[in-house]
């Protein structure tokens, strides 16, 4: 196991879990959950933010929050 912050550009992974209390439900609302696929597009200078891919929805996030969440990587 790993986490979503440490995964390379055009890296995939599964989200296999995360303390929801850390996580904003607006993620959620996009697709942030237990068994979506995930890959990083592009990080930026210092890897923050990342903009990644989750199912079909793009979205950029900062790297503590990708700290928080747990990946599998395929």
């Amino acid at each position: 196991m790993t986490t979503l912050d440490t995964l390379v550009i055009n890296q995939k992974a599964i989200i296999s879990d995360f303390d929801e209390k850390l996580i904003p439900l607006k993620l959620i609302e996009m697709g942030c959950y237990p068994g979506s696929e995930v890959t990083i597009i592009k990080k930026a200078l210092f890897d923050c933010p990342i903009y990644l891919k989750i199912n079909d929805t793009y979205l950029s996030i900062r790297k503590e929050l990708a700290k928080e969440i747990s990946v599998e990587t395929i």
